[in-house]
């Protein structure tokens, strides 16, 4: 891709306003993480994974291998758990690049620290829960961590703004998700579990999006214009991961997570809470951001009404399907 000469001085620019951005908001970071402290509960991973029903697998200790009848969760949960693991997985890749743009010491680095620490909690659990319920393919999950990990993942926000606008609808789409996952798998351990995960991003949530308020108010036409940006173009963090398109299908197919649950328990709340649409006082960058985000969630309302048709007659084909007796088996979450 080509540059202008002055492409370099607006990047420089660009980056030393973030940085100045990153400044002025750390007084809010030390008081909404004395917040968080005070409103979280430490929770230890191995309590919540339910080991009396877990036997050894074959390999080393010579159990049981693992066969798809053994899994007893739905189809769509256990692409929803899979889904949901393998992202939590790549934290190492999310630590670095929120450690890199929002700072290692200080207050920024004092809750970057903080935030890695409790998220290394969910992967723990979720795959202590899998192993003990053998709900999935244990040597397939472990190819798919290999190649989704190994591949990490990089962070295309083009400044903090925007990375503070992302992680925050990112933060309320990962509660969304754990939280729908564990209220469809039909086993109280798994919703127990799921709901402690979901509980953990509230919490990161409202960090982010009252920390991203403040941004608001201190940079306004440019906070509006970066979440126009993120929401025009969000995607999961997990989206490059093996087999991801087909797994959310059926997620979405499912109700768990769709393209209703985004607009509605994701988007709308957020951009209510901060009043986005009603703000007044906007330059043109802002009041064409506002335009952006009220045409983006109108056409996915449209969307949503296609897809809805697409679940119906993907959920009447998996009836006919296992009617018949030729459902693919339950573990198999390869495609």
């Amino acid at each position: 891709m080509g540059t202008t000469g002055n492409a370099p001085t607006a990047a420089h620019g660009s980056e030393a306003a973030g940085t100045d951005l990153l400044r002025q908001l750390e007084p809010a970071v030390v008081r909404l993480m004395d917040r968080h402290l005070a409103a979280t509960r430490d929770w230890l991973p191995h309590t919540y994974v339910p080991w009396s029903r877990a036997e050894d697998f074959d390999g080393p200790l010579r159990g049981t291998p693992w066969s798809p009848e053994q899994s007893t969760l739905p189809r769509a949960v256990q692409d929803a758990l899979v889904i949901n693991l393998l992202t939590e997985d790549n934290l190492p890749s999310y630590h670095f690049e929120l450690a890199t743009r929002m700072g290692r010491d200080g207050a920024w680095g004092a809750w970057v620290h903080r935030w890695t620490a409790e998220e290394a909690r969910h992967g723990d659990a979720l795959r202590g829960y899998l192993h003990a319920r053998r709900a999935v393919d244990p040597a397939a999950l472990e190819e798919d961590r290999m190649l989704h990990v190994g591949a990490g993942y990089t962070n295309e926000q083009p400044g903090p703004l925007h990375a503070l606008a992302y992680v925050t609808v990112q933060e309320l789409a990962t509660r969304e998700a754990h939280r729908n996952t564990g209220r469809s798998c039909g086993d109280p351990v798994g919703e127990q579990l799921m709901a402690r995960i979901a509980a953990d991003e509230n919490l990161h949530m409202l960090f982010y999006r009252d920390l991203y308020a403040e941004a608001l108010v201190a940079a306004p036409d440019e906070a509006v214009h970066a979440l126009a940006d993120v929401i025009c173009g969000f995607e999961m963090p997990g989206t490059k991961m093996p087999a991801f398109r087909t797994r959310a299908l059926r997620v979405a197919a499912a109700g768990i997570y769709d393209l209703d649950v985004h607009r509605e328990h994701v988007l709308r709340p957020l951009l209510r809470v901060w009043d986005v649409m009603s703000l007044t006082g906007l330059g043109p960058r802002g009041q064409q951001a506002q335009e952006r985000i009220a045409a983006h969630l109108d056409r996915m309302s449209a969307t949503a009404e296609r897809f809805r048709r697409l679940y119906q007659r993907m959920r009447s084909t998996e009836e006919t399907l296992t009617g018949a007796g030729a459902a693919t088996g339950p573990g198999d979450h390869r495609v």
